[in-house]
């Protein structure tokens, strides 16, 4: 069996989101080559403690490869990847975005990774543990989240995904009704769950994305406290039949890991799915669009509660005005 490989060249401003885009398109595997040096956290999470002598100086470009079973339809992966670039930069400088293409033989490369990714802490006593691992120092406080990033979309590690896990941590109570928008793979509902929310409603518009998140649900031990539904809640007619499905059902927290151009029109139709006294969690948000979530959120009546940035990367929680 071969791989089609999917090579793009592109800045290192542009790595951290066009790698989570593509993820985010069902890739499970993408490599980053650029020529910026580790930092000493980098170092400790990579379990590097050499590193060459001769680096190459930063040219602030770096090249993103992933890689596509030769089944599946490679013209119609590049047209979305084409798609993305053209989104992006809009608001990221990409660089040239010239693609490339080869092959390769199947190989491991595809379980390879798996060595290198170990259980890790977020935000005190919430552990997200693969699930080929076991946990050694478990704590009696712990939340231990199972999941399989070679299936699912999301592991909890990326920075908009911390951001809204230390918020869910601060308005999850024991009676919370959760709408997870764009779950992925569920990680966020799952973490609510195990904060003490009542019920969880997960939602994607990726049928992929819906097959994972119930994976990860049976395999946590939730499926029975949750639901998945593929909605796209931006659509009109969509999101009036999910209202009249759940019979007008509103939620005290809501949370939307996405990306800028999604929370900005969301922002003017989520007030009424959440409760008088409901909170809306953003992240996914790059440093750039701040501004304009913001205003968004203001003129659509909301008031901000709390902004967090975490490198590059912005959540806003924020309430429906009385």
């Amino acid at each position: 069996m071969k791989w089609n490989k999917i090579t793009i060249e592109t800045t290192t401003a542009a790595e951290d989101m066009l790698s989570y885009e593509l993820q985010e398109m069902g890739i499970e595997g993408v490599e980053v080559e650029d020529h910026v040096p580790l930092s000493e956290e980098d170092r400790k999470i990579m379990y590097v403690d050499l590193l060459p002598d001769e680096i190459a100086p930063d040219d602030g470009t770096a090249r993103i490869s992933c890689y596509i079973d030769e089944q599946e339809d490679l013209d119609e992966m590049l047209d979305k990847i084409r798609a993305k670039i053209e989104e992006l930069s809009a608001f990221l400088p990409m660089g040239t975005g010239k693609i490339t293409l080869g092959t390769t033989e199947e190989e491991d490369w595809i379980n390879n990774w798996k060595a290198f990714f170990k259980p890790f802490r977020l935000d005190g006593n919430i552990v997200i543990k693969p699930t080929w691992e076991t946990l050694a120092d478990q704590k009696d406080d712990d939340i231990v989240i199972e999941i399989d990033p070679g299936t699912a979309f999301g592991s909890g590690s990326h920075e908009t995904t911390k951001l809204c896990i230390s918020q869910l941590k601060k308005y999850i109570k024991p009676d919370t009704e959760l709408l997870d928008v764009g779950t992925g793979s569920g990680i966020l509902s799952i973490i609510g769950l195990k904060l003490g929310a009542r019920h969880a409603m997960a939602t994607d518009i990726d049928p992929n994305a819906i097959r994972a998140t119930e994976e990860n649900f049976a395999i946590n031990g939730v499926a029975g406290q949750a639901e998945v539904h593929r909605v796209n809640i931006l659509d009109e007619t969509e999101a009036r039949e999910f209202y009249e499905n759940n019979h007008g059902k509103r939620y005290d927290v809501i949370v939307a890991n996405i990306l800028a151009d999604v929370i900005i029109p969301l922002s003017g139709i989520v007030t009424p799915l959440l409760t008088d006294d409901g909170v809306f969690i953003t992240s996914g948000i790059i440093n750039t669009m701040e501004e304009a979530v913001k205003e968004a959120m203001l003129a659509n009546n909301f008031e901000i509660l709390e902004i967090h940035h975490m490198k590059d990367w912005v959540s806003i929680t924020a309430k429906p005005k009385k």
